[in-house]
């Protein structure tokens, strides 16, 4: 049985002309954007496990075989191209806009801004238009930008000045286009997942450990620190947003707090390879920053040595409290020890390293 629409009334306090009737476990069917990405490859699988019909937006069905070949249909489209998802959303029962553009640390960043906020807003609004049941959109923590340390919960808003234009960009979408769109009746979910990690990663997360992994990770920034949550809990976060988020809600469905210090040692724990000794106060990693904006304007510097990407690891946290997506959605990120022994294992097959699964000994607090 598909999901019905009537056209009267509206969400609780949120009016509008949605009203949504389903049985928890019908078939479904759904409309993901950024299904090639990270997460969004994760939340059409598990969809697809679900039993549920997946039209997932790609820019290129050539790219997107793995995904036809688990059992989505690929629907050529993009985000900034508002009439090319019409038709593919179209009589859908739920929308999952997932899809955004993420990169410390860019040379040209209006790009940011076309897909994180245009983007945004071309699929909320069609959503709008086509009277699409219910949507969820992947915001992050990161619009909270540096919380100082504090672990903060939905309620939380930062105004100031940001750390790099993905933080900017994902706020103004956040802000300025999602939450309006919700007062004014869109029925829509909003998740705020931390930092993602796990095997098929491509991100500087990813890119630490492998240097870590081949003992080329020259220094470790202090004080920087994170919610971690395995990629395969975060799309699970997203699935269960749709199935009992309520609309006009917001979720964090970030996973546990770590430093990135802490996280090192973990993983030296799990290896047996020791985390670099060398570590880097966050006034030197602000410095830096500085010089490096100068060299910038004469060269281009490798993206681990941007000024963007030097500020984001000066000692900022990016910390948000998931207990409302527990309590409410019944999210359950595993500890990092788990997710991390997975992820830094793949690694090391990938780079032929042996891999002993005997433990290391060493951490207690990580068990």
């Amino acid at each position: 049985m598909r999901t019905s629409v009537s056209r009267s009334g509206g969400f609780g306090p949120h009016s509008g002309p949605y009203i949504v009737r389903k049985r928890l476990g019908d078939s479904m069917r759904y409309f993901v954007t950024g299904g090639t990405g990270f997460i969004g490859g994760h939340v059409v699988r598990q969809l697809l496990a679900g039993g549920h019909e997946v039209v997932a937006l790609v820019r290129s069905k050539g790219r997107a075989r793995e995904l036809a070949n688990a059992g989505a249909q690929l629907a050529a489209g993009d985000i900034t191209d508002r009439e090319s998802m019409r038709e593919p959303m179209r009589g859908v029962d739920g929308v999952f806009h997932i899809a955004a553009w993420y990169k410390v640390g860019a040379k040209d960043a209006k790009i940011a801004e076309r897909i994180n906020v245009e983007g945004t807003r071309n699929v909320l609004d069609l959503m709008r238009e086509l009277e699409i049941p219910k949507g969820v959109y992947t915001s992050t923590v990161a619009v909270f930008s540096d919380t100082n340390g504090k672990l903060v919960d939905e309620s939380y808003r930062f105004d100031g000045k940001h750390l790099s234009e993905y933080d900017r960009t994902k706020w103004l979408a956040h802000y300025e286009v999602a939450l309006p769109m919700i007062e004014k009746g869109l029925p829509l979910v909003i998740v705020q997942p931390g930092l993602v990690y796990g095997p098929g990663d491509h991100s500087s997360v990813r890119r630490s450990l492998v240097q870590y992994l081949q003992r080329k990770l020259p220094v470790v920034p202090k004080g920087s620190a994170y919610c971690w949550a395995h990629v395969e809990d975060t799309a699970r976060g997203h699935v269960q947003a749709m199935e009992k988020g309520k609309p006009g809600e917001t979720y964090i469905i970030a996973g546990e707090r770590h430093s990135f210090e802490e996280a090192l040692a973990l993983a030296e724990s799990i290896t047996g390879i020791p985390a670099p000794k060398r570590r880097v106060s966050p006034g030197v990693m602000r410095i830096m920053s500085k010089i490096m904006g100068i060299i910038g304007t004469v060269i281009t510097p490798p993206e681990d040595y941007h000024p963007e990407t030097l500020r984001v690891i000066a000692g900022a946290t990016y910390l948000g409290d998931n207990s409302k997506a527990k309590r409410e959605l019944g999210v359950d990120p595993r500890p990092l020890a788990q997710g991390f022994k997975e992820t830094l294992h793949h690694e090391m097959k990938l780079l032929n390293m042996p891999v002993d699964d005997r433990p290391k000994g060493g951490l207690s607090c990580f068990r």
